[in-house]
């Protein structure tokens, strides 16, 4: 295997199976564990989705939420595959699309590779901000602190405290992400313990308590009025339904592919790839398919009818308060405390993971280089640094689902030039050293979900901002795709032919 140095074209035979890339220049510190721990960032999002899945459809969330889930374990997989064949790549999946295309098409494959990296990012980064919203809520309620709002800039309500919370949280949390992957990773672990195992404990208490579970919800996986799971909602029909509210899902529950972020900052990338991967997509499977079942059978449809109970801490507390009477009040405190600490660890990740997309990405010559400086620690502060800055802004959006609809315009879409590219590696590179290798078949299985969702991130987000109320940010989603070109073009343009000129190399802007 081959890799090039940062900035050098690889003039390599295409026929050739050995792998050729721009490698990272991270510091290998840390190893599955730590891997896997940051990349419980993702499968953490359960406490958000969950609620406003069962809280609007019902039992009828469960086997759309149990199938995108699933995709979601399959694309770790595909990952872990792909980033032991290239431990010198970090950022994640988006990084793994150039090397699959730049052979077939090298000029094609350099637009792929840094769409999909800013897609990555645009996927990543406002989970940040959102987790700080709604972890400022929590605390405001703890605290008794006054939620009037305040600052109101596109039409969202927007509490001062709330504002105040999330500046000092990410600026917070920019702390750990800049003292290096050991330092970030050693934090993560006492965040996903704090968070992890109280939830897994929530999601598997029910099966212990028989007297309070009714099974009988799940029967014919209805929705809250009891019509079938086939009905027509909202004026759409039920495909539409759930191809909509599947947009929405994949914003969260294949969020587990996080751990392939670190994979490049692993000790032993083709051990570690496969045991990090594997357990996050199964860790991920077990919580998002439980915790929606767990408030279907223990609350029911009825409960479930209260649209206040789309609040995670509103639902948590409610759900334990009926598995465990009388240790009331004492539940605000640990509900809203596990919520804020989960919500911290997710905040974490999304600055240092899509920082890390934006490095390989300005490693590979579609971003200016500013963004792939490393600081003394070793890891890319500049690009951490940019997300923190971004996300700040993203706070005065103020609400989840604007959130999620602005940034999934990038997320899903991200990993189908990743998905084709696992296909043509398969295709175009068969004898390529590959430590951890899926059946042959997977290919086929791979190329299926790009399909798959490319329809959920074509007609599902353009159905689901109509459903939701939030085209305007839908469209943001879109204008901050095109904010890429500025970039690149900064890259091409002016900063690629002043440095050619200073090594006293002509050549023409753009090459």
């Amino acid at each position: 295997m081959t890799q090039e140095n940062p900035g050098i074209e690889n003039l390599a035979d295409s026929s050739s199976d050995e792998m050729s890339y721009t490698a990272h220049e991270l510091k290998r510190e840390t190893g599955w564990m730590g891997a896997f721990v940051i990349g419980l960032a993702g499968t953490i999002l359960v406490t958000g989705i969950a609620p406003v899945m069962v809280t609007t459809l019902g039992a009828a969330c469960i086997p759309v939420t149990v199938v995108i889930t699933l995709t979601g374990w399959l694309l770790c997989l595909f990952l872990a595959e792909l980033a032991a064949m290239m431990p010198e790549r970090t950022g994640g999946a988006p990084s793994y699309a150039y090397p699959a295309f730049k052979d077939r098409w090298p000029r094609f494959a350099k637009h792929i590779n840094g769409v999909t990296a800013w897609m990555y990012w645009l996927g990543w980064f406002p989970v940040g901000p959102l987790n700080m919203i709604l972890a400022s809520f929590y605390i405001a309620a703890l605290f008794g602190l006054n939620t009037t709002a305040g600052i109101n800039p596109l039409g969202t309500p927007i509490a001062y405290w709330t504002l105040g919370i999330s500046v000092v949280g990410m600026l917070l949390f920019f702390i750990p992400a800049y003292l290096g992957i050991r330092f970030g990773a050693g934090f993560a672990k006492i965040l996903a313990f704090l968070s992890m195992v109280p939830l897994t404990f929530i999601a598997v208490a029910w099966i212990f308590s028989p007297s309070v579970v009714h099974l009988s919800e799940l029967s014919g996986f209805k929705h809250l009025d009891g019509t079938g799971f086939f009905t027509p909602m909202s004026g759409y029909n039920w495909l539409t339904v759930y191809i909509g509210y599947s947009f929405l899902l994949t914003w969260n529950v294949i969020a587990m592919e996080a751990a392939a972020c670190y994979i490049g900052e692993c000790a032993d990338p083709a051990r570690d790839a496969k045991i990090a991967l594997n357990l996050e997509g199964g860790y991920g499977v077990f919580i998002y398919t439980l915790v929606p079942i767990a408030f279907v059978v223990v609350l029911g449809a009825k409960a479930l009818s209260n649209s206040a109970l789309a609040d995670p801490k509103a639902i948590f507390v409610t759900f334990a308060s009926k598995l465990f009477p009388g240790i009331g009040g004492a539940l605000d405190w640990l509900i809203a405390g596990m919520l804020i600490v989960a919500l911290a660890l997710s905040a974490l990740n999304a600055i240092m993971g899509s920082g890390r997309a934006l490095y390989q990405m300005a490693l590979d010559g579609e971003f200016p280089r500013f963004f792939q400086k490393l600081n003394k620690h070793g890891v890319p502060a500049n690009a951490m640094g940019f997300n923190v800055f971004c996300s700040l802004i993203v706070v005065f959006m103020g609400g989840a689902v604007q959130i999620y609809t602005f940034s999934n315009v990038g997320y899903t879409a991200s990993f189908i030039p990743v998905l084709i590219g696992y296909f043509i590696l398969r295709q175009d590179k068969k004898d390529a050293k590959r430590p951890f290798k899926l059946p042959e078949f997977m290919k086929w299985v791979a190329l299926a979900m790009a399909a798959f969702y490319f329809v959920i991130w074509s007609y599902g987000g353009y159905i689901y901002s109509a459903m939701g109320g939030a085209r305007l940010y839908y469209w943001l989603g879109w204008a901050t795709l095109f904010a890429y070109l500025p970039f690149y073009w900064y890259r091409t343009y002016i900063e690629n032919p002043r440095v050619k000129a200073s090594q006293g190399i002509y050549i023409a802007a753009g090459d």
